[in-house]
């Protein structure tokens, strides 16, 4: 299976681009993201591996914003995460990696939990924050509320929005963020 998308950002200018394949028994998310930012551009290669159950192995995270290049390497084994091959304490009980970046890894997500229409679900991720270079815990809650729209909200980012859903599984609609392409 191959799903591509193409994304405008919606709050500044710029633009991420994604594919969706099938390798061996799992699965790979990889896509670029281009944006601008008030120190300069930020461009940001990203590649995110998860298994068969759709749990994440790793992730790659790779670019620059503004003149600060960027590299982080995130590892999920058993039920530990490395960043850059530093343990990072307290992630244990988390399965999805969710990079801040991009409206391409809700999918994992929402591919793993199903959810019926009228229920909602608690699904915490490791998030990175590229800026920062944190990984850290982002509770998230999907409420189902009809074939393809979920509404989101992840309260420590400070954000909430109806997100619409593509038929291939990625969001089409990041309400103030993304607006998928056709």
């Amino acid at each position: 299976m191959v799903a591509t998308a193409l994304w405008r950002r919606l709050d500044t200018p710029g633009h991420d681009a994604c594919r969706l394949e099938q390798c061996g028994s799992g699965w790979r998310i990889e896509g670029t993201a281009v944006f601008r930012r008030k120190e300069g551009p930020a461009s940001i290669a990203y590649r995110v591996e998860c298994g068969a159950d759709w749990k994440t192995v790793r992730g790659d995270v790779r670019g620059f914003l503004g003149s600060r290049p960027i590299e982080y390497l995130i590892v999920r084994q058993g039920t530990e995460w490395t960043l850059n091959g530093e343990v990072v304490h307290g992630l244990d009980h988390l399965v999805d990696l969710d990079l801040g970046f991009t409206p391409a890894t809700n999918l994992q997500q929402l591919r793993r939990v199903p959810i019926a229409q009228g229920c909602a679900a608690h699904i915490a991720v490791a998030w990175l924050d590229a800026e920062t270079g944190e990984l850290t815990e982002l509770d998230q809650r999907y409420a189902r509320r009809g074939e393809t729209t979920f509404w989101y909200e992840a309260p420590s980012a400070r954000y909430e929005g109806l997100l619409e859903l593509a038929p291939d599984g990625f969001i089409q609609h990041y309400p103030t963020l993304w607006k998928a392409e056709q």
